[in-house]
This record gives structure tokens, sequence and C-alpha cells, in this order.
């Protein structure tokens, strides 16, 4: 079964979503137009459309993130669903129960759709095979696999300031070889008409395969962001640094840290953005993150419009009135 098979009904709608892969240039559109026509009810005095009364959401976090977990609940809440969110460190999976039993508990609860975000490549897949019929499952983030709701709120915010993708040059910088979101944003990117698409980092962090996605390589910065419209600073984890991977985060900050003087090296309109949190002073300057190309805080705010978008895609309810 392929991921596409996987992620549509019988009438190529969306019933899961769990990867950027395998999805039409039009249905990816279509989910940045919907999350247009939901991005002004942040701006409202009630902040609420009732597209899911109703329904019953679940966060089903097996790994820590404080943000994904939080825009998700937001944008539930923002359509009217009913939201728990699972501590699963404090579950009964960490009791002995089975990830089975803990699904077949809930399902027992009528819930409608589980957000999904778990330290291990294609938890979010497996979870979507063993749910019963007619509950949904959002990939949250799971390994190294994907972030395809990261990945469409960074979409979304590049159409918002470049309007269209055929004719960018986009840079993606730092590790790529463990980011999730990079291998959503490459296949996001790559359908949605970007042809010239870079990859930036040390040896260590990039894939050797990478090329196969159409993308370039570059080892050097200031090559790699040459007249970029679009770069984005992947989050360096921790324990990049204390392994063989790195030197040191002082090196890493000197070569590939993002300051305002490797800035110049892109166009003037160049928008910077990072998918959080940010660890300043070694993937990125807080003169950059804070300055005028940013547009870190807005992902966020998208954030929210974006996962409205696709629960109310997934439930149906989009095409009614709001």
């Amino acid at each position: 079964m392929t991921e596409t098979d996987i992620q549509l009904d019988h009438k190529g709608r969306l019933k899961h979503f769990l990867t950027t892969e395998g999805l039409s240039r039009q249905l990816l559109t279509d989910i940045l137009d919907t999350a247009a026509s939901f991005a002004e009810v942040g701006g409202r005095a009630v902040k609420k459309v009732p597209l899911l009364r109703g329904k019953t959401v679940i966060n089903l976090f097996f790994e820590a993130s404080t943000r994904t977990r939080t825009t998700f609940e937001l944008a539930a809440k923002r359509l009217s669903a009913d939201v728990l969110n699972l501590n699963i460190s404090t579950s009964s999976t960490s009791k002995g129960e089975s990830l089975q039993d803990t699904l077949h508990t809930l399902e027992a609860m009528h819930c409608d759709m589980f957000i999904v975000r778990h330290a291990s490549s294609g938890a979010a897949h497996f979870i979507a095979g063993q749910v019963a019929p007619g509950i949904s499952v959002i990939n949250g983030g799971d390994g190294r696999n994907a972030h395809p709701t990261q990945a469409l709120l960074d979409m979304y915010t590049i159409r918002e300031h470049k309007r269209d993708f055929p004719g960018l040059r986009v840079a993606i910088v730092g590790d790529v070889a463990h980011s999730r979101v990079a291998r959503s944003q490459i296949h996001a990117l790559k359908t949605l008409g970007v042809e010239d698409l870079r990859i930036v980092g040390p040896k260590t962090l990039i894939p050797a395969d990478i090329t196969a996605l159409g993308v370039r390589v570059f080892y050097d910065l200031e090559a790699g962001i040459e007249n970029a419209d679009v770069i984005t600073m992947l989050r360096l984890q921790r324990e990049r640094m204390r392994s063989a991977l790195l030197p040191s985060e002082h090196e890493y900050f000197a070569c590939y840290g993002l300051t305002e003087k490797k800035l110049k090296s892109a166009r003037k309109d160049v928008i910077v953005m990072h998918p959080g949190p940010i660890n300043r002073g070694v993937e990125i300057d807080t003169h950059v993150a804070d300055g005028p190309h940013s547009v870190i805080l807005q992902q966020v705010t998208h954030g929210i419009a974006i996962r409205m978008a696709v629960m109310a895609m997934i439930m149906g309810a989009a095409t009614e009135s709001h």
C-alpha cells in the first residue's frame, strides 16, 4: 500500500495526514487555501467556529513538544472540538499495557481523531493502520520520518510572503540527516514547484542519497544561501554536539550559524524560518532571529490555521459555511 493509499479515501479526500510525500499539488494547495479561510478566526473577539462541535480529538504525545501540542489543541478548540491531552509518561502504557490496548481503550470512548507524536519513525503510520474505521490520525512528528503540518505551515508562510513557489530559491540549512521537518519540507516544496532547492550543512549531517530527492547540496553556508529567497534554519539537537558528528557548538556556529553578515549573500527580501525551538548562538544569531527578515513567530501563528484546515478537511467539514 502506498503513502497515498493510506492517507486518502476512495474519493481522493484526506482521511489521515501522515506525510507530505505522494500528495498532489492540488491537495496541498487546497490545504493552504483552507488555512487562509481560517486565518482571521484568531483575530475575532470569539475565536471559535462550530465545524467540529461534538467531535473528540486526542493529543497522543509519546514525545514532548509544547509548541506542536499547544497549537493542535488551540486549533481543535477553535473548531469547537472536545480535546483530551494524554500524558503518555503517566498513562497505562508506562504500566505495561500495550499501545494497541491503549488505542482500543481510547476508541471505546468514541473519539474521532488522534494527533500522534512519537520518537519512532513510522509510528503514526502504524497507528493509522490499527485504529478502527472512522477514526483519523494526524502525524505530529515521528522520529526522523515526517512532520507534515510543520511543512505545510512553512509552505503557508512562504506563500504569504512570496505568493508562488515556481522560480524561488530555497535553502534548508543544518542537520538534515536527523530532521523530519526537512524531509517533509523537501517533498512539499518540490510538489509545489520549487526547482532550485538547496541543502546546506556539514557532510556528517547530510544524507548521502539526498540528491535523489531533486536537491543540490552545499557544504559552505554563504554559497548555499547565495541569492536565496527563503532560508530555513533547522534546529540542531544537543546530542549531535556531544557526539562525533560535530566538534563543538562554537565551531558549528562559526561555519553554519546564520548571522547578519552571512545573510547578505541572500536576496534583500529573503525570509528566514525556523521550526523552533531556537538555539540562539548555535543555528542562528539573535539579531537575525529577531530581525526584519525573520518570520519565525508568524510560522507559529500560521500553524494554528494550518492545523485547523487539516482537521476540518479530514472531518469533511471544510466545505461548510464558517
